[in-house]
């Protein structure tokens, strides 16, 4: 069966709510049938349904809270003995409903024979990292090592996550309050001002003519900027991950985020190599793996050679050393490690200690950044006030 069948499609549903009356909503489901049954355990009655088209179904990704969720789940029931089937029909009544289909899908494969690795590449929404990291664990027996390893990695992946966005929402908060205050002065107040001056029959600056210009026209043509706004907002919308690989791209060059980045994608690395080892995989699969997972291109063309020489024959404990997009006290670590053959801890260790110096370099970031932010919206807001009080101060000296 392929992949496009085992997905679940959406559907745009009319049911009866159990205390009277109607719900309309859309979900996912691998069929009607399906999405009757999943309401009926809401105490739902299905009434209607519409299948919608390909392009506008794109299945919810399985978020990193729900892959830590799932993660635990699995944990604390397969180590206590719980069969893998039963221990799938209790997380797929923990998870979040969107994903609900996804787990109950897997649960489905497992009982008919699949293993739990195949029926998570089936299924979707799980990155080469987690399938590798499950196949392997299968093949030890250590399923709920492995799913411990990866709940604690997808809450570092969270936390990561949150500190990213916290670093990206300040300013973005600030520049919308900026747009916002720049719009009213220019749609409102400079072209109030503007009409006053012009009757006053002054000899206006050329920056002021220009603001008070702009007033103008955005007042005119409301309508038109209004929809010109609304689209650019959609466009955003649309191209955000484009916007967000471009930004990332940024980020990496920038002196005051280089450090942040790198030390993110670091934490990346080092909590799939700790993954990966507690599952057995061979040093030189882990390292194509893990280096797959990371974005940095420094970094990760020094992982990849790293691996090539591993492959051809090298030591490990000789070829890190020589990565040198790792810091120096990390390699030293890292060679100590294989030479105790304890490498699994240390990865983990690193995980730690990156994530925690993300935690650091954010709030030096933020720290840093604020007053910035305050000078744009001073030299945005405030030129705009200097090109309608200069005129106003010349007038009021005039009449003195």
């Amino acid at each position: 069966m392929s992949r496009a069948a085992l997905a679940p499609s959406s559907f745009l549903f009319v049911a009866a709510k159990p205390g009277g009356g109607r719900k309309m909503g859309m979900a996912q489901a691998r069929s009607e049938r399906a999405l009757a049954e999943t309401l009926r355990q809401d105490r739902m009655v299905l009434l209607r349904t519409w299948k919608l088209p390909g392009w506008a179904t794109a299945a919810k990704e399985l978020s990193l809270k729900d892959h830590a969720e799932m993660n635990e789940q699995l944990t604390q029931l397969l180590s206590r003995g719980v069969p893998l089937v039963e221990a799938l029909e209790v997380t797929a009544s923990v998870i979040s409903s969107a994903n609900k289909p996804r787990v109950e899908r897997m649960r489905e494969l497992v009982a008919s024979g699949s293993s739990f690795a195949d029926a998570c590449r089936q299924v979707g929404s799980f990155d080469a990292v987690t399938i590798a990291v499950y196949k392997a664990s299968e093949r030890t027996g250590d399923l709920a090592g492995a799913a411990e390893q990866l709940a604690r990695d997808a809450r570092r992946r969270v936390r990561l996550a949150e500190k990213a966005k916290s670093l990206m929402i300040y300013p973005i908060i600030v520049l919308v309050i900026t747009l916002a205050a720049a719009s009213a002065l220019l749609t409102i107040v400079v072209p109030m001002i503007g009409a006053a001056l012009r009757e006053a029959q002054l000899d206006l600056p050329i920056y002021t003519e220009v603001v008070v210009g702009m007033g103008d026209f955005l007042r005119s043509n409301i309508l038109m900027v209004g929809a010109v706004a609304v689209v650019l907002v959609v466009l955003i919308v649309l191209g955000r991950e484009v916007i967000k690989q471009w930004l990332t791209r940024v980020l990496r060059r920038a002196p005051m985020f280089k450090g942040l980045v790198l030390a993110q994608e670091q934490a990346r690395f080092f909590s799939v190599m700790a993954a990966m080892s507690r599952a057995a995989i061979p040093l030189a699969d882990a390292l194509g793996t893990a280096s797959g997972a990371i974005g940095h291109p420094v970094l990760r063309k020094d992982l990849e050679r790293l691996r090539q020489n591993l492959i051809e024959g090298g030591v490990f404990r000789s070829l890190v050393e020589k990565v040198e997009a790792l810091p120096l006290a990390t390699r030293k670590l890292l060679i100590a490690a294989d030479q105790a053959g304890d490498l699994e801890t240390a990865f983990d260790s690193l995980a730690r200690d990156m994530a925690d110096d993300v935690d650091r370099k954010t709030e030096r970031a933020l720290a840093a950044l604020e007053p910035l932010l305050i000078v744009f919206m001073f030299v945005i807001v405030g030129s705009l006030l200097l090109a309608i009080m200069t005129p106003m101060l010349t007038l009021s000296g005039n009449a003195m």
